[in-house]
């Protein structure tokens, strides 16, 4: 596989699926290859590595309870680590669906009866910036010259990381609001990732960090459309990530809001049926100042934030370039260009800082 040819996996049993995703994919610019049940799936995987692979969960017709997608999973994380992996099933509920993204490691999980070919170009675009594979990290070219793989990425699929405003996730079932929202926040120079259900939300929090959060609390493809309460679910994802959230909603009842600002500390909470562009913008200019950090880490780049995460984990060079998909060579010029903002010697010292400064070092 050449830098310049993206190959994809498509593992789904229905042939109406299965020449609807590999007509999309092949728009978007990939080299596919389909397979109808699993051990076709891991014959491929073997044979080529691949950028991007598109999982049904029941490779077995109608049966349900059929989750052969989970053994091609189980060989893209073995064979294949490059490979970013999501699932497109219309088997999954809430609770397996989250399972998929936590516990076995899938991009997201999207549900076929809720599939829109715009929303689904557009996860295939965050999937690709926010995880670049690590057959592009070896490229031939030596080290010094090679440039950082996720700039590459990012540049090469209309993602720009230098926006002023950050990065914004807005969690919005409604096309319309979503437009809006977008063109907005475009406008106050944040780069926008957008999802419509709480399952896609969840998957794009877990594998990348945001700067705002705007979250709907209801969304229509809920399980539970009587008691529909997944965008307030996502609060206490947004929470534990430190991420300043603005609740926007056409209908909630006032306990429940204030139960999210006591539980989930949300920054502010505004009403659809009194929106007004201006107000809205005014609070999201509130939040970007209240997420004003320590300055010990304000002068460091979003790449070396990530680099400093994983140092004060315990990773050495090589593991840091395997995580972030660089090459140990450019792990080194971060770790000088951070030693040197921080006004430090050692790794320990580094490391210490970052944690006494209040970087959310994780797990």
């Amino acid at each position: 596989m050449t830098s310049q040819t993206l190959r994809a996996l498509v593992v789904e049993d229905d042939a109406s699926w299965g020449q609807l995703l590999v007509e999309i994919l092949t728009d978007a610019g990939f080299q596919v290859d389909l397979a109808d049940s699993w051990e076709r799936a891991v014959s491929e995987i073997r044979r080529s590595p691949h950028r991007l692979a598109v999982l049904d969960l029941s490779l077995a017709g109608r049966d349900h309870r059929n989750q052969d997608g989970l053994h091609v999973l189980t060989a893209i994380r073995r064979h294949d680590p490059g490979c970013v992996a999501l699932f497109l099933t219309g088997y999954a509920t809430v609770e397996l669906a989250v399972s998929l993204i936590q516990e076995y490691g899938a991009f997201t999980c999207l549900r076929k009866e809720t599939f829109r070919r715009s929303a689904f170009r557009d996860l295939i675009n965050q999937a690709l910036a926010l995880s670049p594979p690590r057959a592009l990290a070896q490229m031939s070219a030596p080290p010094e010259e090679q440039r950082d793989i996720a700039s590459i990425e990012l540049s090469t699929n209309g993602v720009d990381s230098q926006e002023e405003g950050g990065q914004a996730l807005v969690i919005e079932d409604d096309a319309g609001w979503r437009s809006l929202f977008h063109e907005l926040l475009v406008d106050a120079g944040y780069c926008v990732h957008q999802s419509s259900s709480y399952v896609e939300a969840l998957g794009l929090l877990k594998h990348s960090s945001y700067d705002l959060a705007i979250v709907d609390l209801s969304l229509a493809s809920s399980l539970d459309p009587d008691d529909n309460l997944d965008g307030y679910r996502l609060l206490a994802s947004t929470h534990a990530a430190n991420l300043p959230t603005i609740v926007v909603s056409g209908y909630a009842e006032p306990e429940r809001i204030e139960q999210a600002y006591n539980e989930h500390n949300i920054f502010a909470c505004l009403e659809k049926q009194a929106f007004d562009r201006d107000g809205f913008l005014h609070t999201v200019r509130r939040a970007q100042v209240a997420r004003v950090e320590d300055p010990v880490l304000a002068s460091l780049t979003h790449r070396e934030k990530e680099v400093l995460r994983l140092l004060a984990r315990g990773y050495k060079n090589k593991e840091i370039a395997s995580a972030l998909y660089v090459t140990p060579n450019t792990v080194k010029r971060h770790l000088k260009s951070i030693f040197e903002k921080l006004d430090v010697r050692t790794r320990a010292a580094a490391s210490a800082k970052a944690i006494s400064s209040g970087l959310d070092v994780g797990a």
